[in-house]
């Protein structure tokens, strides 16, 4: 069920701390019973004083239930706010799993279409904006409205005419009040939706501040950052212009009961329809009964930002997810085949009708001009999107047919782009089989070539690889992304530019490793270094989104213009790197 209300959606976020919650309220209910006993043993002490009763045993007998009730209220509002927090706590794990569980679901062109600002802010940010409003809202608001109708109603005993009277000031702060509510979700919206865009921009700022210095640019002519944070600016400053003369007016008019209490009163009195015991205790609770009123109030605020907070992860929740079945597939072998497979990036399409096959136990290589297509077909083997038409096979069945854990269970995919944990370099590989052992973990290492470079770090495998592995380089990180991948021992093995960032002197150790991982997988790799895959079963050559040809290294040197064009490239290359190796060694000799 999609475009579920806020409530809805807490009820299902909330289903496993119902009987906390439940608990809060009855606490907060009887803590707001017990919260009128102290106005009731005060007037009752004045009323008996004016009575002429000075008796003391009696008086000290009102004090010490007025000392009580406060006590009880105080412990049992307490109990109800623990209990509160607790379950407003257990609702935040439940969105946070719910989220990561969905990002997990959705296609990963969803997640990488998506700036990666925007998930950490609602991941953090915007769920933790939740427990404040969620653990003190239920107990609070429920004390905050059932003190003054407990006091009305004693109110109403004492004297009910006073009792309207007191109550009058209350609809006419109200108006004042409700003056504000004018445009208060559209206002409310462009507050929210302001700071977001601001969180949002500061991650992607701080994240590019290398480049920012690199280029002598400061915050305020980075574009994009600075329109955001002044876009937040005005829009809170809209919001409290044209909030808080209402406000201000309705918090002031709406708690004036003695206006009309203190001379009505006094009328009452000099005519003798109200003793002065009574007049007294009428005084005491018109004080205290539209100030909790007030205070529940103040949640308005609260009430909206929740429900914004709540459509906005719900937006998320409700994003389209690939559709899999749950039943595993049975498949025959870890053959890989395109039928007239079609893919569009939005309104683009980036393949068109290709089709080919990448056998089993046999290495595939895909080669082609940067935008020609190869990553997104190494991304649609690994499910990262549906094709838009078409059919991509696994072993013989139609990956849509196949549940998403299988696939990944099958698939190895290590991108040129190689994310690592901040976590130490053997917990990292360890990702790739959790119950690994440490000699398993430097064995992988061992057929990734970084076992050597591991060890010389110093603290060896235990040493923390940094937040995104950035206390390595690019080809480290990349290896370690082999290892984690030999390590998982998937069937399948996709390595989509993988060794782009190798040294050149470590090109033929990497090309030994990916030689050891072809013995009884399909290997499939999208070539950035024509040099490391002149030992592939099949080369195929793409071209605007287009199969150009596919065949052996030396067939299609001799057949494919482009395949010779990009090799003469490539070689080219290499050739001036090793004469300028060679050149600085000369120089280095010289001086």
């Amino acid at each position: 069920m999609k475009n579920k209300n806020t409530l809805y959606r807490l009820f299902e976020f909330a289903e496993s701390c119902k009987g906390l919650l439940l608990s809060s309220v009855v606490f907060a209910v009887l803590g707001a019973g017990f919260g009128i006993v102290p106005y009731v043993a005060v007037s009752r002490i004045i009323i008996q004083i004016c009575a002429g009763d000075y008796s003391l045993k009696s008086i000290i007998l009102m004090a010490v239930i007025a000392l009580l009730g406060y006590l009880l209220q105080l412990g049992l509002s307490t109990v109800s706010t623990v209990r509160s927090h607790r379950a407003a706590f257990t609702v935040l794990k439940n969105i946070r799993t719910a989220l990561t569980k969905k990002l997990s679901r959705v296609p990963m062109g969803f997640v990488l279409d998506t700036p990666s600002g925007k998930f950490k802010t609602m991941l953090v940010d915007t769920v933790e904006k939740l427990e404040l409003p969620l653990a003190h809202m239920i107990p609070e608001l429920t004390a905050n409205i059932m003190i003054p109708v407990l006091m009305l109603i004693y109110f109403m005993f004492l004297d009910w005419r006073l009792a309207l009277i007191a109550l009058a000031t209350f609809p006419i702060g109200m108006l004042c009040y409700m003056g504000m509510m004018k445009d208060y979700e559209k206002r409310y919206d462009r507050v929210i939706k302001a700071a977001k865009a601001m969180d949002a921009a500061t991650v992607e700022y701080i994240g590019g501040i290398e480049v920012v210095k690199a280029f002598n640019q400061s915050s305020d002519s980075y574009r994009k950052y600075a329109e955001a944070v002044k876009e937040n600016e005005n829009s809170k400053s809209e919001w409290f212009k044209k909030t808080n003369p209402y406000y201000a007016a309705g918090i002031a008019i709406a708690p004036s009961s003695l206006i009309g209490v203190l001379p009505v009163g006094s009328l009452f009195y000099i005519g003798g329809s109200i003793s002065a015991g009574s007049f007294i205790s009428c005084i005491i609770l018109s004080l205290g009964l539209i100030a909790p009123l007030i205070q529940a109030l103040r949640y308005t605020d609260s009430l909206a930002m929740v429900d914004a907070t709540v459509k906005e992860i719900g937006s998320l929740l409700d994003t389209e997810e690939m559709e899999r079945p749950k039943k595993r597939a049975h498949l025959k072998g870890e053959n890989i085949e395109f039928y007239n497979v079609s893919f569009s990036y939005k309104d683009t399409e980036v393949l068109h009708s290709i089709s080919f096959e990448a056998n089993e136990n046999e290495m595939t290589a895909l080669v082609g001009p940067s935008g020609s297509g190869k990553s997104t077909v190494a991304r649609l083997i690994a499910s990262f999107w549906n094709a838009g038409s078409g059919t991509v096979k696994i072993g013989g069945v139609d990956v849509q047919n196949i549940p998403l854990s299988q696939v990944m269970e099958h698939v190895s995919y290590v991108s040129q782009d190689n994310y690592l944990f901040h976590l130490s370099i053997r917990e990292n590989i360890r990702i790739g089989k959790p119950d690994a052992t440490d000699a398993e973990i430097e064995q992988a290492a061992k057929k990734a070539s970084c076992h050597d470079f591991i060890k010389a770090l110093p603290q060896g495998y235990d040493t923390v690889a940094g937040d995104g592995g950035n206390n390595l380089s690019g080809g480290e990180k990349q290896r370690i992304a082999i290892a984690r991948a030999i390590l998982k021992d998937s069937p399948i093995i996709v390595l989509d530019e993988a060794t782009a960032f190798t040294d050149p002197e470590n090109e033929a150790v990497i090309q030994r490793s990916i030689g050891e991982l072809v013995a009884g997988k399909t290997l499939i790799v999208i070539a950035h270094r024509l040099s490391t895959i002149t030992m592939a079963d099949k080369i195929i050559v793409m071209n605007h989104g287009h199969i150009e040809a596919e065949g052996g290294h030396q067939s299609l040197l001799e057949s494919c213009e482009l395949y010779r064009t990009l090799w003469n490239a490539h070689i080219s290359v290499s050739d001036k790197k090793e004469n300028g190796l060679t050149s600085t060694a000369a120089l280095g000799e010289t001086v």
